[in-house]
């Protein structure tokens, strides 16, 4: 049982409450027909609980969802009459058709053009459903959740395997995964991934966009399958109630693998409950990128002059057009996001604000961008107040590509030169363009602001020039 209270209702939905109860309301289920007396009992009191939290946070409207526990076991009615009485709403039983529509419309509300299959595995079921863009197919629900597949296989994870492998062989979303990507959701698998992380030291502890090449998963998942998962190493940072699970995840997501032989698996922490809230955005609002609304509340909130970021967007954009590098439409999204990120750090003390905003940026509840482009980001906000020669973060900059940090070091160098004459203020970058010759880099300045032409502008406008191999070059005039 899980509660969770939004701000509102917005392409980026920010979590102002989160609380997870483990009740197991499923364990039993496959082999008794009944939801478990003791899940029920945990369940009702957690949703009494839930019930004054709504009304302490004065939650205006309640959605409370039903999932495969309360599908299958033939007193799933009576709980949920019980379930109502206690949480003072409706209560919508999904079908496993709806809830795999809901878990792909919460992957496509949080990763940037997903191509591929999701599957949310729960206690009871695992729903797998095509996506491709914001396309969703028709998706099927199996009776292999973690704990169902307990109670089958009388507790044991090599004949969980068997049922599993049998299950899938028909799974119809599965046939075209093929060399593409498959998005993970459910807290098992979000287990299993902490573990890896761990495992294998990662320096960016964030889960959602977390990328798990096939291999890696296949040769990890086998691993806690056959060993005792309490000789994990960092299995202390997993639940004890969720423990038991993790060699049923892996036993699935090992025969995915296997049979559907995609590229990578992808972990997403948005599934059901941001499926139902994509949902019910206007058309308009579902198509705004939600990396860009999140950094223009960022720029909104933590920037002087919020205006000022807009400029640098389009500033940059004619600069990047004069050099005629090759920029792809996914390289300026994430340009554009660095540029309203690049003043949300100005009240650190000035010998820190590159590292604040690795920080701010490198940790934020941002998505529709993986992990590499969250390195990017996090560098080319920080170079905009570092010298570029500054080894800022190591940890974060092996994340990406040498493209991309060749362009978060471009990126910031400009950001400085823009700063140095627009003190991050706005309607001054407009007046002074930066364009590309041949062989030179020229930055014009009208009349009015030649005195800005210091020895200062001068070494920074040297600095990017030297990053793109051209000679810098200050003209006092009119803006062409």
């Amino acid at each position: 049982m899980r509660l969770v209270a939004y701000e509102g209702l917005a392409r980026t939905p920010t979590p102002i409450f989160n609380e997870k109860v483990l009740c197991a309301l499923g364990r039993g289920v496959a082999t008794t027909g009944r939801l478990n007396e003791e899940g029920v009992g945990a369940a009702l009191g957690a949703l009494r609980r839930f019930r004054i939290l709504c009304e302490t946070m004065q939650v205006a409207d309640i959605r409370v969802l039903a999932t495969a526990a309360a599908r299958d076991a033939s007193n799933g009615g009576a709980f949920l009459r019980e379930a109502h009485d206690a949480i003072g709403a409706e209560i919508e039983l999904l079908s496993g058709q709806r809830e795999a529509q809901l878990s792909a419309l919460g992957v496509v509300s949080s990763i940037h053009n997903p191509d591929g299959v999701v599957g949310d595995l729960g206690g009871g079921s695992l729903e797998l459903i095509e996506v491709k863009k914001t396309h969703v197919g028709r998706g099927v629900s199996l009776k292999i959740g973690g704990l169902t597949l307990m109670d089958m296989s009388g507790k044991s994870p090599k004949k969980a395997q068997k049922i599993v492998r049998e299950a899938l062989r028909d799974a119809k979303p599965l046939d075209h995964l093929k060399g593409r990507t498959f998005y993970a959701v459910g807290g098992t698998w979000r287990s299993l991934a902490r573990l890896h992380m761990n495992q294998r030291n990662y320096q960016l502890p964030v889960m959602h966009g977390y990328i798990i090449p096939a291999r890696d998963i296949e040769e990890f998942a086998h691993l806690v399958e056959r060993v005792n998962s309490d000789t994990l190493a960092a299995i202390n940072s997993i639940s004890a109630a969720r423990r038991p699970l993790l060699a049923y995840g892996a036993a699935v997501i090992q025969e995915i693998m296997r049979q559907a032989r995609p590229r990578e698996m992808v972990i997403s922490v948005m599934g059901v409950r941001e499926g139902l809230l994509y949902e019910r955005l206007s058309a308009a609002d579902q198509k705004l990128d939600p990396l860009l609304c999140a950094a223009r509340e960022f720029n909104l909130l933590r920037s002087r002059a919020p205006r000022h970021a807009e400029d640098l967007c389009v500033w940059t954009d004619a600069f990047l057009q004069s050099t005629h590098f090759e920029e792809t439409p996914d390289e300026r999204r994430l340009r554009h996001a660095a540029c309203l990120f690049s003043d949300i750090s100005w009240r650190a003390h000035p010998d820190y604000r590159g590292e604040q905003s690795v920080s701010i940026i490198a940790n934020a509840g941002l998505i529709s961008l993986d992990h590499a482009d969250r390195a990017f980001l996090a560098l080319a906000a920080s170079y905009r107040h570092v010298n570029l020669d500054t080894d800022i973060h190591p940890q974060i900059g092996i994340l990406a590509s040498s493209r991309m940090l060749d362009r978060a070091r471009m990126l910031g160098a400009a950001m400085r030169v823009a700063y140095i004459i627009s003190a991050a203020m706005p309607d001054v970058l407009g007046r002074t363009p930066m364009r590309c010759g041949k062989s030179e880099l020229m930055l014009t300045l009208p009349p009015d602001l030649a005195p800005l032409g210091s020895e200062k502008l001068f070494g920074r406008l040297r600095q990017l020039a030297r990053l793109i191999g051209r000679e810098p070059k200050i003209i006092v005039g009119a803006a062409a």
